[in-house]
């Protein structure tokens, strides 16, 4: 018996590094809303199943005797297997942490318990003649450790149901109380850069709170307005995200938006919304659950936007850059490595200003023209908003232009699609020097993932020197794209961490380098 409690402190000590990943991808996969941590489990077989603890039944049957043998082959395997993962943990470069949230704390709790289930009887009716049986038990149920945190989390879920439920009423309270106008923001792209630019140029006229990080689900949401609303708001910034149509008009009910931008209609999320009907349907949700007095700005340049019978009586408002036919247009735009000039129309006042952004990228002009349209209906002086414009600062790892050491970088790394990447190409086109483009591709685009990915590489070719290609798996269109537009071979290198990339770069550049990061996969993506 005390053998038996020896040899189960590697195995336990194995067990929580792998239970930690588990749950670590877990949270990536948004506690598997939408059913997206089973799709990563089913679309990485590799790192599910092929984990070195596939092989401890296949020894425990070899070694099926009594006596000392089985339990010190077991404590000798899980020692290995320990050490073999600490080592991978030191090792490996985690881009973004597990964060211990209360609801990690819960799923801690409960998978314990889940263990606690398994081995208490072991030890309490233990006999050693059944002890290989139990070991075999053992390692089979922390081999299906991805499914054993699945299992946990839909145990928790009516715990979870209730504390979001409590913590709801509660934020719905507090919104009612303040009385705050909210501002919705959506689309496939570009919701966070518009939701930090509408920010800066509201915040020359009016106290606005806006959304910290990526917080644009209904819990994230619930969570900014419990923590960190405060009662002199003149506008709540909401974004608002969504993976399946429904979840908008979900959000919509609890945050009741008064107001709504809706940023561009593309292809992100595709597979999880099926079509790209049901993306157009989803995201105008937002613009449908608008109040009569409210109204909605939409993208006049945006087909999806245009071609779409929007059922609801509010005021609509347009702009664009392509389409003259708007209330506001940008108009004799010189894109620089400086930032953006260019002149806006406001049909109202049936004249054109000039405006300045340090902002690179044409799509970041789109971002600002929904700015400016909702704040001049709101009330604000154009030349407040000029000066606002001017001011806006960089988004962080959104085409975010830095010194690093002697490399020149455009830090694109958040969230690419196809037409962020196509912007970014088109910045660092205008830069001097080398160029060198670094990423692992784009992703979520359904069955158009590999097409948009080869004409991604085509577009590399054009724009770039050098591409270096994170992960051989993921960027084999990118592979295709590029040697498709006759690029040199020797030029193009495949890496599997984004973190070689740097000394490569060193090694490879002659002179002033550039250097174009675009996306930076979360870790459940890595190969």
């Amino acid at each position: 018996m005390g053998l038996f409690l020896l040899s189960l402190l590697p195995f336990l000590f194995f067990t929580l590094f792998k239970l930690k990943k588990a749950i670590h991808m877990l949270q990536q996969n948004y506690y598997d809303e939408s059913q997206r941590y089973f799709l990563w489990i089913w679309k990485n077989p590799k790192k599910v199943w092929l984990e070195l603890d596939i092989f401890f039944p296949v020894l425990a049957l070899l070694s099926f005797t009594k006596g000392y043998l089985p339990a010190i082959g077991f404590a000798i395997f899980y020692i290995l297997l320990a050490a073999d993962a600490h080592t991978k943990r030191l090792q490996e470069q985690v881009k973004k942490p597990l964060v211990i949230t209360s609801r990690v704390k819960r799923l801690m709790v409960t998978t314990f318990l889940f263990y606690l289930l398994i081995i208490l009887p072991m030890c309490i009716w233990y006999h050693s003649e059944y002890q290989v049986i139990y070991y075999l038990i053992l390692a089979g149920v922390t081999y299906l450790g991805y499914f054993v945190i699945k299992l946990v989390n839909h145990i928790n879920y009516p715990i979870e149901k209730w504390v979001y439920h409590y913590y709801k009423k509660k934020a719905l309270k507090k919104l009612k109380r303040m009385n705050i106008p909210v501002i919705g923001i959506t689309g496939s792209y570009g919701k966070t850069s518009s939701k930090n630019i509408v920010n800066d140029i509201l915040s020359a006229k009016y106290n606005t709170f806006v959304t910290p990080k990526n917080y644009n689900t209904p819990y994230g949401l619930i969570l900014s307005i419990n923590n960190y609303l405060d009662k002199f708001e003149d506008y709540f910034i909401a974004e608002m995200g969504a993976f399946k149509r429904g979840e908008i008009a979900t959000t919509c009910k609890l945050m009741k938006p008064t107001y709504g931008i809706l940023t561009v209609i593309g292809e992100a999320h595709l597979e999880s919304f099926g079509s790209r009907k049901n993306i157009q349907k989803g995201k105008f949700e937002l613009i449908e659950s608008l109040p009569p007095n409210g109204f909605g700005i939409l993208n006049g340049d945006d087909p999806y936007q245009r071609n779409y019978q929007v059922r609801n009586t509010c005021q609509l408002y347009w702009m664009g850059i392509e389409n003259k036919d708007v209330d506001v247009y940008a108009t004799n735009i010189s894109l620089s490595r400086e930032g953006s000039h260019f002149d806006v129309f406001f049909k109202d006042e049936r004249k054109s200003y000039p405006f300045f952004t340090k902002l690179l990228g044409k799509h970041n002009i789109y971002n600002i023209l929904s700015g400016l349209l909702l704040g001049y209906k709101l009330g604000m002086q154009i030349f407040d908003m000029q000066r606002a414009v001017s001011h806006i600062r960089p988004i962080e790892h959104r085409l975010e232009l830095k010194k690093v050491g002697n490399l020149n970088i455009i830090d694109d790394a958040y969230n690419s699609n196809p037409v962020g990447a196509k912007s970014a190409l088109e910045v660092l086109s205008m830069m001097p020097g080398e160029k060198f483009v670094v990423t692992p591709g784009m992703i979520e685009l359904g069955d158009k993932q590999y097409e948009e990915n080869k004409l991604f590489g085509k577009k590399i070719a054009s724009s770039s020197d050098y591409a270096i290609l994170i992960g051989k798996e993921q960027t084999a269109p990118i592979y295709d794209g590029l040697l498709e537009a006759k690029f040199d071979t020797d030029k193009i290198f495949i890496l599997n961490d984004v973190k070689d990339a740097f000394p490569l770069i060193q090694r490879l550049k002659r002179e002033e380098a550039y250097v174009l990061l675009e996306n930076d996969l979360p870790d459940l993506f890595n190969e």
